[in-house]
């Protein structure tokens, strides 16, 4: 789409664009000319007529189609426009005045109010107003977030500031595109109970009316309401007239003089021009067949043709005059409708076998009022008598007044009478109530007859009475009013003198009234007094009046005019001027003759009577002659170019209607249509003709960047298509080389049009709006293609265009983005920026430019897809020729990054994102690409990252002082972590191609596995060697350290489970099962491996306890020693009791070390194991050095110190939850007969006994 700046930029171009725009800028009265006669000089030349004659005819001014002058001759051209247009508004307001065609239509769309700079800009404000939290609007994070994207991506964007720009974009356009935004998110909303999603809708959309609102709240609204503001309602004529003065530039005092001289509140001048002007076009139509003078047509034949359709839409015109009510809105005087028997030609003036009226057709009805006041001059009846009056309208009935007394006869009663005869008699009569007893009747005082017509005074006068002989009331008088209405179909009457060779014989002086039987039947007709039926008729079809000299042969009548026809006279004389004049008006309106009567100067002067009326005409004639207006009055329009002043016209409607308030898109206002219609049907403009000047408008203002709706320009150009291959859409079937040629003109420039429209279409139809204009262009750019009407065109012929569009499309919109996001980006020098920036620079703007690639292609899927419905491979083409361009720079930037930089994956990510969630782009050119030009960083990316975890196992476990961290050491944290990173970063990358993927997913699985092999490895091999160095004595307290190494084979069983399980195909399946089981099979073998070396360290310590107890064993040299000093010296001193220090420090040794591992190792199950196999192993260990002294009695400290250490022992191993089953085992079993046994011999044998060591469970027994 141009730029629609670029019509503010060129307006100076030409003085046709300036004064157009100033004609419709400008209001009231002082308007600059406009400027479409210039257009009209430039394409008059050598272009056949409209629709009604036959050459071109003369225009309004004959200098106006002369060759364009120089710059001295200006203020001449703007004459000639002046000219044109007030001619051009003549007819117009005709055509206002008394319609018969087309009527305002009331079934087409409403259309919006249009948003201006300045509205835009105030709703900008208001909603970073609203973000600001500078409003009283309460809303959540999600409203607040959805407005924020709204103001980014739509309120911000500059297309949609040139589509506010060429008035295509309402209100309304708003917020329908904020409406299908927040649809979406709300959709992506959870479900939340008792909210349903639809009142969420509704919520938000009130919110964003209040936010547009703003705190106006739409006050200032109501108070203005300007002309433009119900042009999309039905008007009223003075409307109308109001518009088309503003469209063509016409002053109020220019309106107020042509409406009084054109007469346009007259019914019966407009009806009477229509027919004058319909008989013209008739005459011109049998003047061309005669002299052959045609327009050029496709084929010779037609010439024929088209003086029959000239006929034919002239006849049609009749017919729709004559099917209008004589008088519109009358009461009850509806048209007679005339039966005819011969349907096809009646209409035609000059039949010889016309219909003849019969005297029934021509029987008016008239209304009168009979008003009686009083009576004066009453003497003959005493003052307290009763009288009354009577009225009545001879041959209907008779009405009575109050009764009133003889002082004071005064009624002021009205009587109401309907009567069919034009010249009634009217009695009214005096009484006075009889009092005598045999009196039948009452007395009549007094009577007075009257003889009204329509033309009589309507005030109330004084009547003499006519009274009884011998009355007393010689002056009696009464005063009446008597009102005889005009019926609407009367269009003049009064007495004249008249002489006929078929009718009126006789020269004598009658009562005359001129009858509208229809819009095309008026007959003279002469009445006698109380007859409903004339005594005589003549129609006037045919007849031509006018002013004639006296007749010296005739007495009677002063004034004298004749109806002339082929075969007779008549002549007519009335007794004044002035009732000439009115009687020659009204039968030149009714004749429909062209020819107009002229009066010649009479020197009398003008009678009183009426008078005023014709003082008030000559007034406004003359103003008319003194402002130059008589000229376009008396123009004849069958002699005018219609079809020049029509695209006159229509170009002013359109700039006018483009310029209101509402964004119409082209379409004219209901009032509009109505108006041009009227004109086309009565000045006879050719439909095809019409609807080709309507495209070349509608394109040149598309091309000039107005938003232009597509429907319209289809069905335009669909009805001259249907035209010119002869499919009659308005039934006719003549098609002329102007036509022809114009219409292949118009076809090749609308197809460059269309394509171009494509090729913009996101500048075109941003956002979608105006709704449904892009498919309807891609609809009308298929029609256009097509060779004619009926041939469609192959889908593949359109698609080949429509390729080609979105080719173009691509480079378009990628060129536009790349200036749009210097610009969005920081100021900068371009140059530097272009060819010296850092590579990271260069990355980061690449990057930018990738989410602004994305931006596009989603909302072209979001608004545009709906429209390439058709074609969807073809907007993937587009796609993939978009992100071809992108390629480039991608390329180029990333060509500029130093070696082993990793910085270009989050560029990777995006774009993979995108075009793998793209069915039609996925693992398309561009996404193919993508992935040849990161398969080698990232292989690259694992290699260094394998080397790199493998050396930091390495350097960490050499260096590492097995402090624990979080779940292990910190070497094995920092290799899980590293491992994890690893592994969910490839995974984000979401590699589309699967066997790549598949590779990647099981070389960082295997890597896992080796890693963590190598990480148990060197544990196992640090654990034994820490365990060496550790105390064989009761003294031990596991490390810390030994804690953390089995935390971190206890850790690397866990992470193994996640970084080594294969979640991809088949077929890896069962070698990675084999080769993961061995990972899971070392670390359970290590962890077997280093709980056989803690317990074996633990039960080391238990045989050194034991070893000591070997020395009281019976019979050795050290144990009687031992024995005798221990009783010798408890003699004198307190001994303690031998052997329970040597049990106590072995039982802490356990709990402690139980308590150590319990708290440090994470994994329970390997705390149970290591406690069930210490235990079992203790056991196992002192019932092996009792089997070893089956045949010696033990000593009693060594079954004190026993029987204490296995007590203790099977207790507090019971309470880290060792199993009874192990508790309770076979070993404990035969331990526990051995020590009973013991115990049995040594309290038998012992006098002391075991001072309350025992092998029964029991409370209270010594804690040692």
């Amino acid at each position: 789409m141009l730029d629609p700046s670029s019509s503010e930029e060129e307006s100076d171009e030409g003085l046709e664009e300036e004064s157009r725009d100033v004609l419709v800028a400008a209001g009231g009265s002082q308007r600059a000319p406009p400027a479409p006669a210039r257009e009209g000089r430039r394409d008059a030349a050598g272009r056949a007529g409209g629709g009604g004659g036959a050459a071109r005819p003369v225009s309004p001014s004959p200098s106006v189609l002369s060759e364009g002058r120089d710059e001295p001759e200006r203020p001449l051209d703007e004459e000639q426009e002046r000219r044109i247009r007030l001619q051009l508004y003549v007819f117009v307001v005709r055509c206002i005045a008394y319609p018969f065609n087309a009527k305002q239509p009331t079934d087409m769309a409403r259309r919006q109010q249009k948003l201006n700079k300045q509205q835009l800009q105030l709703l900008k404000e208001r909603f970073q107003a609203f973000l600001n939290g500078e409003t009283q609007i309460v809303a959540d994070e999600a409203f607040c977030n959805a407005v924020r994207s709204y103001y980014e991506v739509f309120l911000k964007s500059d297309r949609v500031a040139r589509m506010v720009q060429s008035g295509g974009c309402s209100a309304n356009d708003f917020r329908e595109v904020f409406k299908k935004n927040i649809e979406k998110r709300v959709r992506s909303l959870p479900e939340i109970d008792g909210l349903s999603k639809e009142t969420v809708l509704s919520s938000w959309i009130a919110k964003y009316d209040a936010i547009c609102r703003g705190e106006e709240d739409l006050c200032k609204q109501p108070n203005r309401m300007a002309l433009s503001a119900v042009s999309e309602l039905i008007l009223s004529k003075e409307q109308l007239y109001e518009m088309f003065q503003q469209i063509l530039g016409i002053k109020k005092l220019e309106h107020q003089l042509l409406y009084n001289a054109c007469q346009l509140d007259n019914a019966d001048e407009q009806a009477a021009q229509i027919r004058r002007e319909l008989d013209g076009r008739l005459q011109l139509a049998e003047k061309m067949a005669k002299e052959r003078k045609f327009p050029r047509f496709i084929a010779k034949e037609m010439e024929n043709m088209y003086i029959e359709e000239l006929r034919s839409s002239v006849n049609l015109l009749m017919a729709n005059l004559e099917s209008l009510p004589v008088s519109k809105g009358g009461p009850e005087f509806k048209l007679q409708k005339l039966k005819r028997s011969q349907n096809s030609a009646f209409l035609d003036i000059g039949d010889e076998n016309e219909i003849q009226l019969s005297k029934s057709d021509v029987v008016l009805s008239f209304t009168l009022e009979i008003v009686i006041m009083e009576v004066q001059g009453l003497k003959s009846v005493a003052p307290n008598r009763i009288v009354y009056c009577t009225m009545e309208v001879e041959g209907g009935e008779k009405l009575q007044t109050d009764q009133a007394e003889a002082s004071r006869p005064q009624w002021g009663t009205q009587g109401d009478f309907t009567t069919t005869h034009p010249r009634p008699v009217v009695k009214v009569k005096l009484f006075t109530e009889s009092t005598g007893v045999l009196a039948l009747e009452d007395k009549e005082l007094g009577r007075v007859i009257l003889y009204p017509t329509s033309n009589s005074s309507k005030s109330a006068e004084l009547h003499r009475m006519i009274v009884p002989k011998n009355s007393q009331d010689s002056d009696l008088k009464i005063k009446l009013a008597v009102r005889m209405d005009k019926p609407p179909h009367m269009k003049h009457s009064g007495y004249l003198y008249a002489l006929g060779q078929k009718v009126w014989k006789r020269w004598k002086k009658r009562y005359f009234v001129l009858v509208q039987v229809s819009q095309y039947t008026f007959a003279m007709c002469s009445y006698r007094e109380k007859k409903s039926e004339p005594q005589e008729l003549m129609q006037l079809e045919g007849y031509t009046v006018d002013y004639t000299d006296p007749h010296p042969g005739l007495q009677g009548g002063q004034m004298f005019f004749n109806a002339v026809k082929e075969g007779d006279t008549v002549i007519f004389a009335s007794d004044d001027e002035q009732d000439r004049v009115l009687w020659v008006q009204a039968m030149y309106r009714a004749t429909g003759q062209s020819y107009k009567p002229i009066p010649a100067v009479q020197a009398q002067k003008l009678n009183p009577k009426g008078g005023t009326l014709h003082a008030d005409a000559q007034l406004y004639a003359d103003r008319f002659q003194k402002h130059g207006m008589d000229e376009f009055i008396s123009a004849n329009p069958c002699k005018l170019d219609h079809a020049f002043l029509f695209r006159i016209l229509q170009r002013q409607t359109l700039d006018h209607r483009l310029n209101d308030s509402y964004s119409c898109l082209g379409w004219f206002s209901p009032g509009q249509v109505f108006v041009l219609d009227e004109y086309c049907a009565r000045y006879g403009v050719r439909g095809c003709y019409r609807h080709l000047c309507y495209l070349t408008e509608l394109m040149e203002h598309s091309e000039n960047g107005a938003v232009i709706d597509p429907t319209l320009l289809h069905y335009s150009f669909a009805f001259c298509a249907s035209h010119v291959h002869g499919n009659r859409p308005d039934g006719i079937g003549t098609i002329s080389m102007e036509e022809k040629e114009k219409f292949e003109e118009i076809k090749e420039r609308l197809s460059s049009l269309l394509e171009n429209q494509i090729s913009h279409f996101r500048y075109c139809f941003p956002f979608g709006r105006p709704e449904g204009a892009l498919k309807a262009t891609l609809s009308l750019l298929e029609r256009v293609l097509m060779k004619d009407i009926a041939t469609p065109i192959p889908a593949e012929e359109v698609k080949k265009v429509v390729r080609k569009c979105l080719e173009k499309a691509a480079l378009i919109n990628y060129t536009r983005l790349t200036e749009y996001a210097k610009i969005e980006g920081p100021a900068e020098k371009e140059t530097e920026t272009m060819n010296q920036a850092t590579p990271a620079r260069k990355l980061e703007e690449v990057l930018h430019l990738a989410e602004l690639c994305i931006e596009v292609l989603q909302q072209n899927e979001e608004h545009h897809a709906e429209a390439f419905a058709w074609w969807p491979d073809l907007l993937a083409e587009h796609a993939e020729k978009f992100w071809a361009l992108f390629t480039v720079d991608m390329d180029t930037t990333l060509e500029a990054q130093p070696q082993d930089s990793w910085d270009s994956f989050p560029l990777f990510q995006l774009l993979n994102n995108f075009l793998r969630n793209d069915a039609l782009l996925c693992n398309g050119k561009f996404h193919k690409h993508l992935q040849e030009i990161f398969v080698p960083l990232v292989v690259r990316y694992v290699d260094l990252m394998e080397s790199s975890i493998a050396q930091s196992i390495h350097r960490g476990f050499e260096q590492e002082t097995w402090q624990p961290v979080n779940n292990g050491s910190a070497t094995s944290e920092d290799l899980f972590w590293k491992l994890d990173a690893l592994q969910m970063f490839v995974f984000d990358l979401h590699w589309p191609e699967q066997e790549f993927a598949h590779h990647l997913e099981q070389r960082l699985k295997l890597m896992a596995s080796d890693m963590i092999e190598a990480c148990v490895k060197r544990t196992r091999t640090a654990f034994e060697l820490k365990l060496q160095k550790a105390s064989k004595t009761t003294d031990l307290r596991i490390p810390a350290s030994v804690c953390t190494m089995f935390n971190v084979l206890v850790d690397a069983k866990k992470q193994s489970t996640k970084l080594c399980a294969l979640d991809g195909g088949q077929e890896f399946g069962s070698q990675w099962q084999q080769y993961h089981s061995k990972i899971d099979d070392l670390i359970d073998n290590t962890v077997k491996e280093i709980i056989s070396l803690l317990v074996s360290k633990f039960v080391s310590v238990l045989e050194g306890v034991l070893s000591k107890l070997s020395r009281y064993d019976e019979g050795t040299f050290f144990s009687s020693i031992l024995s005798f000093t221990v009783k010798a010296a408890a003699k004198y001193v307190d001994v303690p009791k031998p052997g329970m220090d040597l049990a106590d420090t072995y039982i802490m040794f356990v709990r402690q070390n139980q308590d150590i591992l319990r708290e440090k190792v994470n994994e329970e199950m390997y705390i149970e194991k290591l406690f069930d196999q210490w235990y079992s192993s203790s056991m196992k260990v002192i019932c092996v050095w009792l089997a070893d002294r089956l045949d010696l009695q033990l000593h009693i400290y060594q079954l004190k110190t026993l029987i204490k250490i296995v007590k203790k022992t099977y207790r507090d191993f019971r309470l880290q939850g060792v199993l009874e089953v192990t508790l309770n085992s076979k070993t404990y079993d035969t331990l526990h007969r051995r020590l009973t046994v013991e115990e049995a011999t040594a309290s038998v044998s012992e006098g002391g006994g075991l001072q309350g060591i025992t092998m029964k469970d029991s409370d209270e027994e010594e804690e040692g």
